[in-house]
This record gives structure tokens, C-alpha cells and sequence, in this order.
């Protein structure tokens, strides 16, 4: 079964017009689910997903919390159950590697366990020094031209199936900085779309993180990743995840929060909003974009 096959099921919709009602017929609508993530058989969070790259879902938000570093501290990702259970798929195991204790108490204990919601994602942070406690400023660089950001939505628009079937995903891109794509996913949550982008990119080394021991160097990227572009609005925790994986560029089709601005003025994140038809906004850090 297809990515596009999993985030889409049927159901029956009636159309009006005015007064009048068409026949009943089916429909395309994304699929919402709840998948529970456990560390070491201790459940850490339980997030409302769309089914699809899951494994990259656990891995990327584990990652944006600080709970893994690297790869190399993944043992294993596996589903709990057997194929074909009730539930099966619903549950996902993440093992450290050989040796590793994974700090799971870095997730705040009274968010543990509870529900994430597609809308809001983690919440419970109140400040942007509890959100820089989390993170830390992302390196100077690079210079990126206005012209890769200026394109960045309408890139991730061409990547949207699911959207272009139901109208109800989120979605959310890596680029480097000449454009091309690293990794994409929908999801019904924006934090779910970037956890999924996230773990990719840690799954394949691309991503590090500024803790990742230095007893396991790993030569940097061909390709570094430079642009997050997101569908929606730039929440604080996109800018957080951004900087958690030293992505140094936030494109947002809409507006920003101002806890997201602050956010990406303190952890040096350039900020573009309204990334619509070429022209932008940027509220931090402008001095990454070269001009003509």
C-alpha cells in the first residue's frame, strides 16, 4: 500500500447547494489515528497522526525533544503486536542501541503519556527559555538565495497528493540551500509533517544533534539541510524542531506567532512568512538571504 493509499480512506458526504441536496456519494477524507510512542516499554507520548511514515514520526519527535541525539543511539523501531491484531500499527517500539539509556525523563513528566493532538502538538512550555533549554542556537550560514525560499511553498505544494485529494493535511519539506528536495511528508498535524521530515533526515545521519557524542564523528552532509517549509501557520514548535536540527531557514505559507518569532531571534533561525508567488516576510535573521 501506497504513502497516499494509507493517509486516505472513503466516506459518504451529501453536497448541498442552497436548498438543494445532490446523492449521497463517497468521498476522499484523510485518515486521523492515534499512534502511542514507547521508549524501552514506557509510553512517552501518544500523538493523533495520519497512518504513513511512522517510524520517522517516532524518530523525529524523540529527536525534537531531546530524547535521541543521533542514529546511532537508535537500537530499534519496530511496531508492537503482530500484523493483522486489532490496533496493530497503532503502537511503535523505539529500543536504544547496545548500552544506551535513553533520557526519556527529558519529556516533561506531567506531557507524558497524555494525548497530542493533531491541532496543537506538545504543548506545556510556557517561555522561550524553556524552549531554548531544548535548543541551541543554530550555527551562522549558510548564504541562501531569496529566490530558494521565494519558491520553497510552491515546491511543497507539488508534493501535497493527499491534500490534493482531501483538502485536510498538513505537509512539510527539507531543502538544501539550491532547493532541492531532502525529505517530505503530510500528515493532519503541521508537528507530525515536521517530526516525519525530522526523522528522516536523522535516519539517514543527515541530522545531528549539537549534543551528538563526540566519540561518533560523522563528516557533514553532501547536501545540508537549510529550508523547513511548512504548510500553515509558524508555531513556536516548528521553529523549535528547526532548531533542534539545525535547519536555519523557517518557510511558512501564513503568519507566525510571536512566541515563534522570539523563539527564532534567540536560537538565530531565519524566519520567512506569507511564502507565497515569490515574495515573503522575514521577521529574524535576514542577514542569511544574499541579495541580487
Amino acid at each position: 500500500m501506497s504513502r497516499e493509499e494509507k493517509g486516505v480512506t472513503r466516506r459518504t458526504v451529501v453536497r448541498f447547494s442552497e436548498a438543494e441536496a445532490a446523492a449521497p456519494e463517497e468521498d476522499s477524507v484523510a485518515v486521523e489515528e492515534p499512534l502511542e510512542i514507547r521508549v524501552s516499554g514506557d509510553t512517552v507520548a501518544i500523538t493523533m497522526r495520519t497512518p504513513g511514515q511512522d517510524r520517522e514520526l517516532a524518530v523525529g519527535f524523540l529527536f525534537s525533544e531531546g530524547i535521541l541525539r543521533s542514529v546511532e543511539d537508535l537500537g530499534g523501531v519496530t511496531y508492537c503486536g503482530r500484523p493483522g491484531e486489532e490496533g496493530w500499527g497503532n503502537i511503535i517500539e523505539v529500543t536504544p542501541a547496545p548500552g544506551l539509556v535513553l533520557e526519556v525523563e527529558r519529556v516533561n513528566s506531567s506531557r507524558r503519556g497524555t494525548l497530542t493532538t493533531a491541532a496543537c502538538g506538545v504543548c506545556g512550555r510556557r517561555s522561550v527559555d524553556d524552549l531554548m533549554a531544548v535548543c541551541s542556537p543554530v550555527p551562522p550560514g549558510p548564504a541562501l538565495a531569496p529566490k530558494v525560499v521565494g519558491r520553497a511553498t510552491d515546491r511543497l505544494r507539488d508534493l501535497q497528493r493527499n491534500f490534493a485529494r482531501t483538502g485536510g493535511v498538513h505537509a512539510a519539506a527539507v531543502l538544501d540551500a539550491s532547493g532541492e528536495l531532502l525529505a517530505s511528508a503530510e500528515d493532519v498535524g503541521r508537528h507530525n509533517a515536521v517530526d516525519k521530515v525530522v526523522g528522516t533526515l536523522v535516519l539517514s545521519g543527515a541530522v545531528r544533534s549539537s549534543r551528538a557524542s563526540p566519540s561518533l564523528p560523522a563528516p557533514p552532509p553532501e547536501h545540508p539541510p537549510t529550508v523547513l517549509v511548512v504548510s500553515g501557520r509558524a508555531s513556536f514548535e516548528i521553529v523549535q524542531k528547526a532548531a533542534v536540527a539545525r535547519i536555519p531557514v523557517v518557510a511558512s505559507v501564513s503568519a507566525a506567532s510571536s512566541l515563534a518569532i522570539d523563539l527564532a531571534e534567540r536560537s538565530r533561525v531565519t524566519l520567512a512568512t506569507f511564502v507565497r508567488g515569490g515574495r515573503f516576510n522575514v521577521y529574524t535573521h535576514p542577514e542569511r538571504l544574499r541579495r541580487p
